[in-house]
């Protein structure tokens, strides 16, 4: 049994429903959300198909989005420069737009129960612990997700800005 099992099977009582976005999560380089509206339904989704990690998929509307429950973006600028339309430009870089937090309730180091599944994928050194429990998340976060789809619990989350 790998760790992630066992901490999934321990944490079953208090694992629960991931809420829906209600604004998309989008690729970090973009300046302009309209451009998604205009540009995006004349491309054959070039983005998502660069996409290393697989994480952006497209929307019934045709527009990219980041969903982050197997991987995270590691910023390697290859779906902007894959937009044939101006969407998305490496000019236009930046982290992406969105807070991640800790769900104190859900994270089983904030229930006493040993767990850095969020802290060994994350490689900006944004999550700290106090002492071996206790995860917060710095201001070194720049919201890629890796730490996401790794929480057995499923207690990060992330408000899209």
């Amino acid at each position: 049994m790998q760790r992630r099992e066992l901490f999934s099977s321990l944490a079953s009582s208090i694992i629960k429903d991931k809420k829906k976005q209600e604004k998309p999560l989008r690729p970090p380089y973009f300046n302009d959300e309209s451009l998604f509206h205009n540009e995006c339904s004349k491309c054959d989704a070039k983005c998502a198909a660069v996409c290393e990690e697989d994480i952006i998929k497209i929307a019934e509307d045709k527009t990219p989005y980041l969903i982050f429950s197997q991987s995270g973006c590691t910023y390697c600028d290859k779906c902007a420069l894959s937009c044939e339309f101006g969407v998305l430009n490496i000019e236009d870089k930046k982290f992406i737009g969105a807070v991640v937090a800790i769900d104190k309730k859900s994270c089983l180091s904030w229930n006493d129960i040993m767990c850095f599944s969020c802290k060994d994928p994350c490689l900006d050194k944004a999550i700290d612990f106090q002492a071996m429990f206790k995860p917060t998340i710095n201001d070194k976060c720049t919201a890629c997700g890796f730490c996401i789809g790794r929480c057995p619990t499923n207690a990060i989350q992330i408000k899209v800005l």
